[in-house]
């Protein structure tokens, strides 16, 4: 009886939605899909697209509708965005038994009618272009409007039983033919969704550009500097020798997430390496496969540089500068060193899914100083990329880590890496399976990386003897002058971001990473991971990294006393399964030989933290470190004391929130507040709130801003600062933490939520013009 109630409500709303096309249909005509594809002279109307409306749609409907995770796949971010509508699917999808078709914006369509095909309903008006369709028949104009219908709260809380902020929330993705049943069932939900309405100025600009039909003037026309420096990295890719095509190859399956902008230039345009169908100087013929190292079908691709034309977001926004001297280096590693290539690589996946085999014939040294001139950009990938969605996903790290990385110049590096590499062309990664993963072959997986760790640890019992014993000198130092040699990586619980320098006296844990390392993270997270792939693929990744992570963790074990690994290695698992202690207790995959460290202190742990940050004092990069005094900011005695706050009383905070103190000279400083959660151990998948340490937390006050997902705003004048502190360290209860969100927090009811937003991303650009981009709002928090 409940099979047959459901098969009729799905035929009674199809019934209706058909209806209400027929209607549409007879008042205002057939949808013509193809409508906005060609843009169009606007040189006669007062409202144009870029220059009015884009602004607004920047920074009221992207905060929320960027990327894979936008609301119903509606990616505001762009005309092609906007136009190209929204699709009910869910692209994260921790269910999918078999892998699904790509919808990527600017690649896996080419028209509006093709994403018709593919399931996506327009929010524009496709029907007459005259003001009452455009304003009737558009999902857009309609839930404006609604917004407008509904008195939104200006203060409190926003009700639970009727605002649902999850990530996993039931989507509500109504078309046209749907949208008056919407309205009526859900008549607070005009957008923005759970944030105060558009300002009277903001609704009638964009209430008039969708009543004019949504005109768009043509893309800008690229500079003449822009031009040439298009054509020279286009020239230096694109060249007929081998050694340069297997160079690209490379640059590309690493650059391929990359906003790629040119320092020498004015700031503000970005651009995206793509493989093309066809040479310089020609349209571009886009080649679009799921991974950047799939079969193009071509017998050759060339390698060219595209505008990228959406709104930078914070989530996915990762900058990387060429100029003159970067080609340079490039050019120094991978085409004036001494080697040969013989053969380029196929791009079967055995081959193409493992880069130890296709690029075997690149000095091991050339890749590895590739991925350690922008680290942090390396690393990025990792946390930026469509893996990294969700709390399963990203429960596979610590909540506060430093990273650093082995000297490339030491003989001793070149000796291991090169056997590493060599060892690991018969080691897979789970991305050979492609997009449809069988559960199956993890033990084959599982057996392989624990063999690759024993010849790896008998290697390293060999070669790390004597004066080559492990040593601060056999870190990455930046060559004197790189930040990128030490990076900071906080997680936020379902999200993640990555900076330069060493943040914090004490992390929870510490990773020394090597070529190998870096290569085999990138290839199992970024290059071969499919956010369209089916639930193994995914849950082979995260299960696999588990072990890269490991991996990382006792290469950074072995600078501490032999008698002490032991205990550091414990305190970090404790509570672990009894596969993972076995797999970390095996007598071939520990490091037996002693540190090359001199130890002063009977706490090596924290004695070495601080030798590390003494060691690269020369590069490390402060920007995010609070003043040392309050000459250099007023606020940093009592941030201070606020960083200094332990234990339960931080629980009740949010994992990550952005605080404006509003000073007497009318200046306001922003700080990020970053809650470092405990766990007694990160090696399970699942049950993660029975791991945690709240006794054990920390808070990390940064100066400006590290992440893209603020879960509050807080904003107050520099004299009620004291008072802000005193209640974060009384928190004792939900409570508690109510009382001081309704003193201090902006919350989404706040009618000056806008203004800070605003404030804010000035902030952001003022403070770092290459860096700046819009937060992602869909993560504030309702309390």
């Amino acid at each position: 009886m409940r099979n047959f109630v459901a098969l009729f409500l799905v035929a009674l709303i199809a019934g209706c939605a058909a209806y209400g096309r027929y209607q549409l249909d007879q008042r205002y005509g057939a949808p013509d899909p193809g409508r906005f594809d060609q843009s169009r002279s606007t040189a006669a109307l007062p409202i144009e697209y870029r220059r009015d409306v884009k602004p607004i749609l920047d920074s009221r409907c992207v905060v929320c509708h960027a990327c894979y995770d936008a609301p119903c796949q509606l990616q505001l971010g762009s005309y092609e965005g906007v136009t190209r509508g929204a699709n009910g699917e869910w692209v994260y999808d921790a269910a999918r038994l078999l892998a699904a078709e790509p919808t990527r914006l600017f690649q896996d369509a080419a028209s509006n009618a093709e994403w018709r095909t593919k399931g996506f309903h327009p929010v524009l008006n496709e029907r007459s272009p005259a003001a009452e369709p455009n304003r009737e028949a558009g999902v857009l104009a309609r839930l404006l409007a609604l917004k407008r219908r509904f008195e939104f709260p200006q203060y409190g809380l926003l009700p639970q039983d009727r605002y649902d902020f999850s990530l996993d929330r039931s989507q509500q993705c109504p078309a046209i033919e749907e949208i008056g049943r919407f309205e009526s069932e859900h008549p607070e939900w005009g957008m923005p969704y759970g944030l105060p309405p558009l300002s009277e100025r903001e609704n009638r600009t964009v209430t008039a550009w969708l009543e004019a039909g949504g005109p768009a003037a043509p893309e800008p026309s690229l500079t003449e500097a822009q031009r040439d420096q298009i054509a020279r990295w286009e020239a230096f890719l694109n060249g007929a020798d081998a050694k340069t095509r297997l160079m690209s190859r490379y640059l590309y399956e690493h650059w391929f997430l990359a906003h790629l902008y040119f320092d020498e230039l004015p700031p503000g345009d970005y651009f995206e390496l793509v493989r093309s169908r066809t040479p310089p100087g020609r349209p571009i013929d886009l080649v679009a496969t799921r991974r950047p190292y799939d079969d193009p079908g071509v017998a050759r691709v060339y390698y060219r540089l595209r505008p990228h034309r959406p709104a930078l977001v914070s989530k996915t926004h990762m900058p990387y500068a060429l100029n003159a001297a970067r080609m340079a280096r490039i050019k120094a590693w991978f085409l004036d060193e001494p080697y040969a290539v013989k053969a380029l690589p196929s791009y079967d996946p055995k081959v193409s899914a493992n880069p130890f085999i296709a690029f075997e014939q690149i000095p091991v040294r050339s890749r590895y100083r590739l991925l350690l001139d922008e680290a942090q950009f390396t690393v990025m990938n990792f946390i930026k990329g469509p893996v990294c969605r969700g709390q399963v996903a990203l429960n596979v790290i610590t909540d506060h880590f430093w990273i650093g990385f082995m000297h490339p110049d030491i003989p001793v590096f070149n000796e291991t890496s090169g056997f590493l590499a060599d060892v690991l062309k018969e080691v897979s990664l789970p991305t050979e399976q492609q997009s449809n993963a069988l559960l199956t072959k993890w033990l084959s997986y599982s057996r392989g990386q624990t063999d690759y760790l024993r010849r790896k640890s008998e290697m390293a019992n060999r070669r790390f003897t004597g004066s080559n014993s492990p040593s601060l000198s056999m870190l990455w130092d930046g060559d004197g002058n790189n930040a990128n040699a030490a990076l900071t990586v906080f997680r936020h619980f379902d999200s993640a971001s990555v900076v330069k320098g060493l943040l914090g006296d004490r992390p929870q844990t510490a990773l020394i990473m090597g070529y190998t390392l870096l290569e085999r993270i990138h290839y199992l997270l970024v290059a071969g991971f499919d956010v369209y792939g089916n639930t193994a693929h995914q849950l082979e990744a995260r299960l696999y990294m588990d072990f890269l992570r490991m991996e990382g963790e006792l290469n950074f074990l072995a600078l501490l006393p032999g008698g002490d690994r032991n205990a550091v290695r414990d305190l970090w698992y404790r509570g672990a399964g009894d596969e993972v202690k076995s797999y970390l207790n095996g007598s071939k995959a520990y490091f037996t030989q002693r540190t090359g460290v001199e130890y002063r202190t009977g706490d090596p742990l924290p004695e070495l933290f601080g030798l590390w940050k003494a060691h690269l004092a020369p590069v490390l990069d402060h920007r995010h470190d609070l003043a040392e005094s309050a000459r250099d900011d007023p606020n940093a005695d009592l941030l201070k004391k606020l960083a200094g706050l332990r234990g339960r009383v931080l629980s009740f905070l949010p994992e990550s929130s952005f605080l404006t103190v509003q000073g007497v000279d009318g200046v306001g400083r922003h700080y990020t507040l970053i809650r470092n959660s405990a766990h007694s151990n990160i090696s399970e998948l699942f049950s993660e709130a029975n791991r945690r340490l709240p006794d054990e937390d920390t808070l990390l006050v940064a100066s400006g801003f590290i992440g893209a997902y603020p879960n509050a705003f807080y904003r107050l004048r520099s004299n009620r600062l004291a008072a802000f502190v005193d209640l974060v360290s009384r928190l004792r209860s939900e409570q508690d933490y109510a009382a001081l969100a309704a003193r201090f927090a902006v919350r989404r009811t706040d009618p000056r939520f806008w203004a800070q937003s605003d404030a804010v991303h000035e902030a952001f650009r003022r403070a770092d013009p290459v860096e700046a981009s819009l937060f992602d709002f869909n993560r504030l928090e309702n309390r």
